[in-house]
Formats: C-alpha cells, structure tokens, sequence
C-alpha cells in the first residue's frame, strides 16, 4: 500500500514570536495543499518582512508525507530548516509549512544557539495549532444503467463510500470517494455487477 489509512494535520494557521540574545523570531505556521500555495505563502511573508535577515522554513506534503523541503536561507547549514522541520516530523504532520522569520538582534548565536531557537519557535508556534486526522480517500468517477442505483447507494453504504450524483440522462453516474483500506473489497463486491464502470480520478 502506498499510502497510510489516515495523516494528521493542522487545521488553522498559527503564528508566535520567540526571542534570544536580542534577536526575534517570528514563527508562522500554514496548512498547505501543494508547492504551489507553499510558494504562494513565502512570497506573502517575504512581502510583507522585507527587511528581516532570514526566512527559514519547512515543509512536509503529500498523505504518505513523500515530499519535505527544509531551507536555511542563509544561516549556517543544517541550524534552521532541519529544526524546523523536526518539529513537524516530532509530530508526524503532513501538509504544513513553518516559516521562521529571523531579525537579527547584533549577538551571535552559534550553531547550537541556532537550532534551539529554530527549533524552539517551530514547536511553540505548532503548540497552537489544532491538530485533527484525516482518513485517505481514492476517488473514482462511476457509471452503470438505471435501474441498479438502490445496489449502487446500497454497497456504498456498506463500505462507507461518499457518493455525489452526477447529472446525466444517459446512465446513471456519480462521483465516489472509497476509505482507502475499503478500497478492495468495494471493487470485489461491485464485480457482481458486470454493468458498473469505475474510473480512477485520484486520492484525497
């Protein structure tokens, strides 16, 4: 199986400020889709803090949390992006960004004075974030002739598939969405009904 039955995310973007030896960090934490709201998101705080002296971050996607990125933005390596991003992974969250945004405060932290406040910010500012479980979805687009819809809305209650209907005076069609450990033996049961056509369209 590729992907796990559930993930856990943030629900709400969160934000808090930590301070070490006269330096600011300012921690914002996002839900996030895909790179492209990730891109969307720092370019905002980017906007919005030009003056500040880093924009750190990190971030885990996808339900099997198959891609992660971590950048220092110019600290020293390894003593931003990996704290931060530990923090999500301490957690096990999926779909989140944390950005860091550093003012320089004139003392020098050192590498370990640096991953603690990295790290120290991340973890405060996800501290704040209501954190839920989501289960994973397969989506399938389903056509079959009238007449069967009552077996349809009945095997999709037994697996506790969602269904939409779709309009369509040609046959009966609808949009479904299957828990993924369902996944199986919904289709083995639909093999009774040799009209039923199921097209993958993606998971969720």
């Amino acid at each position: 199986m590729l992907f796990s039955d559930s993930y856990q995310t943030i629900e709400q973007p969160a934000e808090c400020i930590y301070k070490s030896k006269g330096s600011r960090f300012m921690a914002f934490a996002f839900p996030v889709g895909s790179e492209k709201e990730v891109k969307l998101r720092l370019e905002t705080l980017r906007n919005m803090y030009p003056d500040a002296s880093h924009h750190c971050y990190a971030y885990v996607l996808n339900y099997d949390k198959s891609l992660s990125r971590a950048s220092d933005d110019g600290e020293p390596s390894n003593t931003a992006g990996k704290p931060i991003l530990r923090q999500i992974q301490k957690l096990d969250l999926t779909n989140v960004l944390v950005v860091v945004v550093r003012y320089f405060g004139g003392t020098l932290l050192g590498v370990p004075g640096l991953i603690e406040a990295y790290g120290q910010s991340a973890m405060e500012c996800l501290k704040l974030c209501r954190i839920n479980r989501h289960e994973v979805y397969e989506k399938y687009e389903l056509s079959t002739s009238f007449g069967l819809e009552k077996d349809i809305y009945r095997i999709c209650k037994q697996f506790q598939v969602q269904l939409s209907v779709k309009q369509n005076q040609e046959c009966f069609c609808a949009e479904i969405k299957i828990p993924l450990q369902q996944v199986e033996a919904f289709k083995q049961q639909l093999k009774a009904y040799y009209q039923v056509d199921i097209k993958y369209t993606g998971i969720e």
